[in-house]
């Protein structure tokens, strides 16, 4: 479909546009995004590459429609121009990035340096980074109290999902969306009843859904069996382990149906376990009814705090951003000087 020059402004368009202004000011960078919610992560990791030359402004892929997501933002590619050093996308990478060369979508992502990708699913999985989830539950519920070892939690999950996981990405790979499609993946992968004082008991839950279906997948595709196991192989030189498998499955099937099942739970508790310090402490009523209302009033809701999490920024697929930056960039640098 032939779109109109304004929904699809390249990046000569914007550099023509920089002429209009003084030498002095700065040049500027705009960066599409998915959504909403993609562009403040977006905007914290360009905004540590703005300088006295150059800044960076994220935005929507349209500015005539509400029109957005992944495919929009990458119809900018459908002319070699229309992306470079004035225009850049910023997309997830989805499934894009494990399948490298194998889809078209995927080869344009992986072969362009003016696209810039997540590297793990979504901007949901960095969010959901177990390291960081402590840090979440400090922030919604002020009570810096380790009660629940995520990383353990989330290690143990992608052990048990890994398998399954490999079996929906091969079919995906292969253009089969619907013999073992995502939806139905995510079905056995969801956490059920979780419980604080037995986790383990969701988590054989799992292991339970997954290997009734991991036996059936065998047994109805034996041929297949072995072509899994050496693209699992492959995924571990792009950074895909056993222990990891929770950083790229689907980003809001994890926020929502794994990270949130337990943040639930455990910011209750920790909730409760301040409110009795509270009562402990207060020497008569009054005191604890406003000492209180005003811990409540200082809280942050659960899914606030988890969309706020900024504690990944050590991870290495992070890093990785950041030198496809610079690399682009340096890119930049190297066709104005030509």
């Amino acid at each position: 479909m032939a779109l109109k020059l304004k929904d699809n402004l390249s990046s000569d368009y914007f550099k023509a546009a920089q002429k209009l202004y003084s030498k002095k000011t700065k040049k500027r960078v705009v960066a599409y995004v998915e959504s909403y919610d993609d562009i403040a992560f977006w905007r914290d990791i360009l905004g540590e590459f703005e300088n006295e030359t150059r800044y960076f402004q994220v935005m929507l892929p349209s500015s005539t429609s509400l029109t957005k997501g992944k495919k929009m933002v990458l119809i900018n590619t459908l002319r070699p121009e229309s992306l470079g050093e004035n225009l850049i996308a910023c997309v997830d990478s989805d499934y894009d990035y494990l399948f490298q060369q194998a889809t078209h979508t995927s080869r344009v992502i992986n072969n362009n340096n003016y696209i810039l990708q997540t590297y793990v699913y979504a901007i949901e999985n960095f969010q959901c980074l177990a390291e960081t989830l402590h840090e979440v539950c400090v922030k919604a519920t002020l009570n810096d109290k380790s009660i629940f070892d995520f990383e353990a939690y989330l290690i143990a999950y992608s052990e048990i999902i890994y398998p399954l996981f490999l079996w929906t990405l091969w079919f995906y790979k292969e253009r089969d969306t619907n013999t073992f499609p995502m939806g139905e993946f995510n079905s056995y992968t969801r956490v059920y009843k979780f419980s604080i004082r037995n986790p383990e008991a969701s988590l054989d839950i799992i292991a339970h859904k997954v290997g009734v279906k991991l036996r059936a997948l065998e047994r109805e595709y034996p041929e297949k069996v072995a072509q899994v196991e050496a693209f699992g192989k492959e995924l571990v030189e792009l950074g895909v382990q056993s222990y990891n498998t929770y950083l790229f499955i689907q980003g809001h099937h994890l926020k929502d149906q794994v990270i949130m099942k337990m943040l639930v739970p455990i910011c209750s508790e920790l909730r409760k376990l301040r409110e009795r310090y509270i009562r402990r402490l207060a020497k008569h009523e009054e005191q604890y009814k406003n000492e209180l209302t005003a811990y409540q009033n200082s809280q942050l809701k659960i899914d606030i705090a988890l969309k706020q999490n900024r504690g990944f920024n050590h991870h290495p697929f992070y890093f990785k951003i950041k030198k496809d930056i610079q690399k682009l960039l340096k890119e930049g640098k190297r066709v104005a000087g030509k």
